[in-house]
């Protein structure tokens, strides 16, 4: 039976992050393209944890938008906090170990911005995700540096990997920490006016 496409714009995904990617392919979404926002993550003087998480979402989405202004972009951003300290991507080995003692036995929350352009509007969100992380041995935390999946991920883990058997629980989007909000990210790609492919026939 035939599927012919629906009269829609093209989803730009403003990330290259494998993890979006699967997660949007869990809610049948494929973007069209890939287009990644290289933009300056600094966060600004006494932003909140939650705050730079919404900015960075929204301005990846709009500096991919304005190259692509006949798409809907969609864009996301991690940041992990304990209080008001932001546990960005470590830069090597010793300060992801660092950001894992801080994370062992105790709770910290992971904010995930998302957001959709288009037609020049911007639509955006922020997910606070509470974590907990078991009190970690030495042993541990020297075995998962050494394995290196704490590379390019904030906070210096990914609970989609070994660090999964840290977490002793979580309140909040178990898809957000991993790095996109389902629920939310349908709901605006919908507010947005866009709409995957469905089939039209019985």
């Amino acid at each position: 039976m035939a599927r012919p496409e629906l009269n829609r714009p093209d989803l730009v995904l403003a990330s290259a992050s494998p993890r979006r990617i699967e997660l949007l392919a869990l809610i049948g979404i494929t973007p069209d393209r890939i287009d990644p926002a290289d933009i300056d993550e600094t966060p600004g003087r006494d932003e909140t944890p939650s705050r730079l998480a919404v900015r960075l979402s929204r301005t990846k989405a709009e500096v991919v938008a304005a190259r692509a202004p006949d798409a809907v972009v969609l864009a996301a951003d991690t940041v992990v906090a304990v209080g008001r300290r932001l546990l960005e991507k470590p830069a090597d080995e010793a300060e992801a170990a660092r950001f894992l003692t801080l994370l062992s036995g105790r709770n910290h929350r992971v904010f995930t911005g998302v957001a959709v352009v288009a037609g020049g509007r911007t639509w955006s969100r922020v997910v606070d995700t509470r974590v907990s992380f078991k009190v970690l041995s030495l042993a541990e935390i020297a075995d998962y540096v050494a394995g290196g999946d704490w590379r390019g991920k904030a906070g210096g883990y990914g609970i989609q990997g070994p660090a999964g058997a840290f977490v002793t629980r979580i309140v909040g989007s178990h898809p957000a920490v991993m790095g996109l909000p389902l629920f939310e990210t349908a709901n605006l790609l919908a507010g947005a006016g866009w709409r995957r492919e469905r089939a039209t026939g019985q």
